[in-house]
């Protein structure tokens, strides 16, 4: 079972829910790489170094610095942004119910699952229920770890997720993006979109997608560890681009100068295409030399990867 990360209470009126607080992702997942020193095969360690008196300076020698312009900034104490802080109550509190199809996913933030705590399994049941039969969410403010966090409630399979938002100020506009001059073909959209409709699925199913880049790089781990060299095989160079847009389209849906039948392809057949590759191990390298193993036996890196908690 997963271990909460904290807890909280979510409170709107006079209603109060004791939770508590789930990461939504795997640390473990990552693949992370340390820097280290060639000649010797030690792990570095980085210092804090002053230029000015080119000296290593100690943790407790430091203050926090604001650049307001080039190499000029302004000084906060520790006591200064202490009191600066919201003071951390763990309420989550609801401050109005907004329909959840209004709320772009561009302001999406970092996902935590939220589990009733003891005493709130009614109550929480009655809320999951609640914003799943009207459409609704929970908007809500959330002071944790010194910041005033904007959080939205939704439901989630059976349970809630709390989703934290980022603010008005932190998205930037689309209109500093250029778009180009506007205006579509209606020959050209016809086929754009019966090139959606071909490969158009009834349903989303990330599971059926793999990180290929951190499989080759698991593989190729596990090859280190067992003394082998690895020889990685060539990449693809990238395809020309096509300017002509209709013949890009035409060649997309396999035409030769008639329209092909509008067709969808089941998910579950795509899913089996998509995932007919070789294993990532073996594409890792095209060719390996043995050499003699450090350890006498190891853990693959997948395994690793997938027990660390």
């Amino acid at each position: 079972m997963a271990r909460p990360i904290a807890t909280g209470t979510i409170s709107f009126g006079l209603v109060a829910i004791p939770v508590k607080l789930f990461s939504t992702t795997e640390s473990s997942a990552r693949v992370q790489f340390n820097s280290i020193h060639e000649s010797c095969g030690t792990r570095i360690r980085q210092q804090l170094y002053c230029p000015t008196h080119e000296v290593t300076v100690k943790r407790d020698e430091l203050i926090k610095g604001y650049e307001f312009a080039k190499d000029q900034y302004v000084t906060f104490q520790p006591d200064e942004i202490k009191a600066m802080e919201l003071a951390p109550t763990q309420s989550i509190e609801i401050k109005e119910f907004v329909p959840l199809d209004q709320v772009d996913p561009i302001f999406y933030e970092k996902a935590y699952y939220l589990g009733p705590d003891k005493g709130g399994n009614k109550p929480y049941a009655l809320l999951t229920e609640a914003m799943k039969a009207t459409g609704m969410a929970g908007l809500a403010r959330y002071a944790a770890r010194g910041k005033d966090y904007l959080v939205l409630l939704r439901p989630f399979e059976d349970g809630i997720l709390m989703q934290q938002l980022r603010y008005t100020d932190e998205i930037r506009a689309l209109d500093e993006v250029d778009l180009g001059e506007p205006g579509v073909d209606e020959a050209e959209l016809a086929l754009a979109v019966q090139l959606v409709e071909q490969i158009a699925s009834d349903a989303f199913t990330p599971e059926e997608y793999r990180d290929g880049v951190r499989d080759q790089i698991l593989a190729a781990i596990d090859q280190k560890v067992a003394g082998e060299d690895m020889t990685f095989a060539p990449k693809e160079e990238p395809k020309a681009q096509v300017i002509d847009l209709m013949a890009a389209l035409k060649a997309s849906l396999g035409e030769s100068g008639e329209t092909a039948p509008k067709k969808r392809t089941p998910a579950k057949k795509k899913a089996a295409t998509a995932t007919k590759k070789k294993p990532a191990k073996k594409t890792a390298a095209a060719t390996s030399k043995r050499k003699p193993a450090k350890k006498a036996a190891s853990t693959p890196a997948k395994k690793r990867a997938s027990n660390k908690s």
